[in-house]
């Protein structure tokens, strides 16, 4: 049986009983439907939402699976950029240098592969961030060691020319100079004995008596051997491997263009030719066409001890003879 359902009457003060019409009735069954209804289909949204199907389900593990090998990856690129950057900085700090090349350049080292649309394609992948940094790293990678491997390929050629040039690189002093009592002046900026005023000298002075025997300090072919505006009797020996010697103020030549050489061969005579303020040799050697200093091509000459003489003596400011 329905509760009988009473209201308070302010104006007679007592309790009445509350009378339904039909359409309260019905109206207070329909609220009451509808409030179940909607109660009902959000119990059963939450239930949908809360509970996975069997696919959904095997969906989300396989994502996870695969998120955890792009980590792994992710880590096995790292191990591999590490080893890969001890064999770039051992190339470029050692082996090039034993062989005398220059280090390749940071830029061509890790050059970019983002090219106009090249990852395009990964835009619409799930998890499209990590599969787009995961790819990028790899051809990143794959680049390095490409390039690495080229530079390797250039060492092996070297190494296979090494015994060759170490013949022909400028490798003991111009004149016989055991004592060192001919070492004059250095490389670097002295005083122009001429004008009296400092320049850059570009090679090393040796004085020697007038008709001091001159030798070639490394293999190689004459490329001129005759007067030379201030330089006087003047000789140039290409020695390969992008390196040039330059023996001046000769008194006499000894050798003719195209001639080959060998170390240690007379091409001429001490003298005091050209610009020159008293009989001596000036020389100079190049490297890929600019000078370099002299004192680090002596070292088939002098011992350690003989070196360090040499430097305290060439490395005054006075002034020079040409």
């Amino acid at each position: 049986m329905s509760k009988t359902k009473y209201h308070f009457n302010p104006e007679t003060l007592s309790y009445e009983k509350v009378k339904y019409s039909f359409w309260g009735r019905l109206k207070q069954i329909s609220l009451h439907l509808l409030a179940s209804s909607l109660l009902g289909i959000l119990l059963f949204v939450v239930f949908a939402l809360s509970m996975e199907s069997p696919h959904q389900r095997n969906l989300r593990k396989e994502n996870s699976r695969i998120l955890a090998q792009y980590k792994l990856l992710d880590r096995q690129f790292e191990q591999a950029q590490g080893v890969l950057s001890d064999l770039q900085q051992r190339d470029d700090n050692l082996y090039r240098v034993i062989f005398q090349a220059e280090p390749i350049p940071l830029a061509v080292r890790e050059g970019s592969y983002d090219a106009a649309n090249r990852y395009d394609y990964i835009k619409d992948f799930t998890s499209s961030d990590i599969v787009l940094n995961t790819t990028r790293r790899a051809d990143e990678i794959n680049r390095q060691i490409y390039i690495q491997s080229k530079s390797f390929d250039e060492i092996v050629r070297l190494a296979k020319n090494k015994e060759q040039m170490l013949e022909c690189i400028p490798a003991i002093q111009p004149i016989l100079n055991k004592n060192l009592k001919h070492m004059a002046s250095g490389y670097g900026m002295r005083i122009d004995p001429i004008y009296r005023v400092p320049r850059f000298h570009a090679g090393m002075d040796f004085t020697a008596p007038t008709g001091t025997k001159i030798f070639a300090t490394g293999n190689g072919t004459v490329t001129y051997a005759a007067w030379k505006q201030g330089y006087g009797n003047c000789v140039i020996i290409n020695h390969g491997f992008q390196y040039e010697t330059l023996y001046a103020h000769m008194s006499e030549i000894q050798v003719h263009t195209g001639q080959k050489v060998k170390r240690g061969e007379t091409i001429g005579l001490v003298g005091n030719t050209g610009k020159s303020t008293g009989p001596h040799l000036h020389y100079e050697v190049h490297y890929k066409g600019a000078p370099v200093n002299p004192s680090n091509f002596y070292f088939r000459d002098l011992s350690p001890e003989d070196y360090d003489k040499m430097l305290q003596i060439t490395n005054n400011s006075a002034q020079v003879f040409d």
